[in-house]
C-alpha cells in the first residue's frame, strides 16, 4: 500500500510542477490536459489546456496534481521536506516563500537546524526542516 499527496490548482498546476521539478529536483512523470480526456463534454472548452492529471516524484515520493476549476489554498496541510544539509532546506525553503507567505522564517529551533513554514505562489503549504542530529545513547 502507498499513501500519494494529491493538489489541486486553480489553473497553474503545469506552471507548480515545472518550478517543483526546477527548485526541488523533482523527476516528472506523466501530465495529462483535460483536452486530452476522449469524452470531454463534462468541461468547457476553456479547460483543455488545463491539467487533468500530473505526476512527479519528490525525494522517492510521487506528488500528483490537477487544475481544478473554484480550488483554493490548502488551508490545514503541509508537504513536509526533510532537508539534507541547511544549505539545501535554505535553497528550497527561499524558492518556496518567493511570490508565496512566509509563515515561521527560516531558523535554528530545538528540534532543528533549520526549520520554516510558508505557502508558495501557487498555494501549497511547505514545511523545510534539516533534523538536529539525535544524541547516540
Amino acid at each position: 500500500m502507498k499513501v500519494h499527496t494529491y493538489l489541486n490548482f486553480n489553473g497553474n498546476c503545469a506552471e507548480a510542477f515545472r518550478y517543483y521539478e526546477q527548485h526541488l529536483g523533482g523527476t516528472p512523470g506523466m501530465m495529462m490536459k483535460h483536452g486530452d480526456n476522449p469524452d470531454p463534454r463534462r468541461l468547457g472548452p476553456e479547460m483543455k489546456d488545463q491539467v487533468l492529471h500530473a505526476q512527479m516524484t519528490i525525494a522517492n515520493a510521487e506528488l500528483m496534481g490537477a487544475d481544478v476549476p473554484n480550488a483554493e489554498p490548502t488551508r490545514s496541510a503541509y508537504l513536509s521536506i526533510s532537508a539534507d544539509s541547511d544549505a539545501d532546506a535554505e535553497r528550497m525553503f527561499h524558492a518556496l516563500s518567493d511570490g508565496g507567505e512566509v509563515f515561521m522564517p527560516m531558523q535554528e529551533t530545538f528540534f532543528a537546524t533549520r526549520f520554516g513554514m510558508c505557502r508558495d505562489r501557487f498555494g501549497v503549504g511547505w514545511m523545510l526542516l534539516r533534523e538536529r542530529p539525535q544524541p547516540q545513547g
